[in-house]
């Protein structure tokens, strides 16, 4: 049974997920540990206790009904804002998206680029069954597409390359295809939550967590580093617990963070999971989202040599580089060409459509296009956008972290919670979608710190406004703004018992 002990909360290194779909109603000052100390052979959350379902669950099996209970107490935000999405004309007064991770800076160039002429064509072999790895045209523009913008040191093979609907699809894929039941990838925290679901739903697979701490300490160069010290802390705790790693996930550009790993950093991580034969997932979604010069992004691909190719498997996906996020396209690209047929065999429930895929080769061969239009423009977007936010809350007196690679900026709002509790947090991000802003709190991405939020910056320019700006004329028919309200004396939103501070 899935129990929340009354405890304060305090981190261990590692934990067993998923945690990030707590009740958004209960405490998030509770303490992990149960959770914690579960063992692979104990029930997951929901299944076969009633108590923890909601009711007309008799309809469903156990799978179903742990399903359900994901979907339930993981999308409130966004059921809420999906029902009230702000519109300038239609719903002037509804809710603002700078919760959801979409580079929505580019349509105008991504929708003359799609609209062209070369993109309208029909062949009867688009509209049949094609090879589930995707049409060799497409995986070969992939090859050559990764080669380039990997800097790959060798020309990058299209029977490497499978094709799928989406980065969701293929974290699950992998994971079924990689683990057995109950057993673990280990993952750096805080994280992209949502890949608690992504390993869990299909494979019952599970994440152990290497918490990662804002305090610069010992030899740490950087707020949340990850070193190879931590992956080997917790996959000793995780044995120790009695439950099997069978690999890592590395997100690089990271998620939430925005952080780049070195390649360095990358070959000491790459060389721990080989020394432990664990296979290694590096998510690159991000690859061409670093809109700073100055950081020095480095893709897996590009080393000169991986310490264990078999078990190194890269992903890639339009849906963040290319603003594309509802188009469902993602690839895989592993040397082990069993990894690569497996997955292939999924790509029965995950495939794409012939005209899309047709679609994506005439758009990824485009170099022309890419290079002296689309990445330089939406770099220039993502900067300016970036530097907005940026501004507003240095002007604010708000901490945040952020590396010039993604679309979010990591922003700390611990010193506005007084006891420094997830229930306060969780407060808080009510506040804000009350005053019709979504963002993203920190329990959600499992950062065991309190108060941290992600906020997404890569927004059309007056929304940004909108929503930073401190106040509003009396007669305007807009929604409230971001910050106000949020951060003045109450002791009834937060519980506390005193003021909270105001940043204005």
């Amino acid at each position: 049974m899935f129990t929340l002990p009354q405890k304060n909360f305090r981190a261990p290194t590692t934990c067993l997920g998923p945690t990030c779909m707590q009740d958004m109603d209960s405490s998030h000052g509770d303490d992990l540990e149960g959770e914690c100390s579960r063992k692979v052979d104990q029930k997951l959350p929901g299944v076969g206790d009633p108590a923890m379902l909601s009711s007309g669950t008799s309809y469903l099996s156990s799978r179903g009904r742990m399903i359900k209970w994901f979907w339930d107490l993981a999308e409130e935000g966004y059921r809420t804002y999906h029902m009230d999405e702000y519109d300038e004309d239609k719903n002037p007064s509804g809710i603002i998206n700078f919760g959801t991770s979409e580079n929505k800076l580019c349509f105008d160039l991504l929708s003359r680029r799609l609209s062209q002429s070369d993109m309208q064509w029909v062949e009867p072999s688009l509209l049949q069954y094609p090879d589930w790895r995707g049409h060799l045209f497409l995986r070969e523009e992939i090859a050559k597409f990764l080669t380039f913008y990997c800097k790959s040191p060798v020309p990058l093979r299209p029977e490497n390359v499978v094709v799928l609907n989406g980065g969701a699809s293929l974290f699950s894929a992998l994971a079924t295809v990689l683990c057995e039941v109950g057993e673990a990838f280990l993952i750096p925290t805080p994280y992209y939550g949502a890949i608690t679901q992504h390993v869990c739903l299909y494979g019952n697979v599970r994440l152990a967590y290497v918490y990662l701490d804002s305090e610069v300490t010992g030899l740490d160069t950087r707020p949340f580093q990850l070193t190879v010290e931590k992956l080997e802390m917790a996959l000793r705790e995780a044995y120790s617990e009695g439950v099997k790693v069978k690999g890592v996930i590395l997100i690089n550009p990271q998620n939430p963070l925005g952080d780049v790993y070195s390649p360095e950093e990358l070959q000491e991580y790459l060389v721990f999971a080989k020394r432990h034969k664990l296979h290694v997932i590096v998510d690159e979604v991000y690859m061409l989202s670093v809109f700073e010069e100055s950081v020095g992004y480095r893709s897996v691909l590009s080393l000169e040599r991986l310490p264990d190719p078999q078990r190194t498997h890269v992903m890639w996906a339009t849906s963040k580089d290319f603003g594309m996020s509802g188009l469902r396209f993602a690839t895989l690209y592993t040397e082990n060409q069993d990894v690569a047929t497996a997955v292939a065999s999924l790509c029965r429930y995950h495939g794409l459509s012939g005209l899309v895929q047709y679609q994506m080769a005439q758009l990824l061969r485009d170099r022309d296009w890419i290079n002296q239009v689309y990445l330089p423009e939406n770099h220039a977007r993502l900067k300016a956008a970036h530097t907005y936010v940026s501004e507003e809350l240095r002007a604010l007196g708000i901490p945040f972290l952020s590396r010039g690679a993604g679309f979010f900026i990591w922003v700390d709002l611990r010193k506005y919670l007084p006891k420094g509790t997830f229930e306060e947090e969780m407060l808080l991000w009510r506040r804000f979608l009350d005053n019709k802003v979504l963002l993203s709190f920190g329990k959600a991405f499992e950062c065991k710190e309190p108060g941290w939020f992600r906020f997404v910056f890569s927004d059309q320019a007056h929304r940004l406004r909108l929503g930073e700006q401190p106040t509003f004329p009396a007669q305007s028919s807009l929604q409230p703004s971001l910050w106000p309200l949020l951060f003045v004396p109450t002791h009834h939103a937060i519980g506390a018992s005193r003021p909270l501070a105001s940043p204005f």
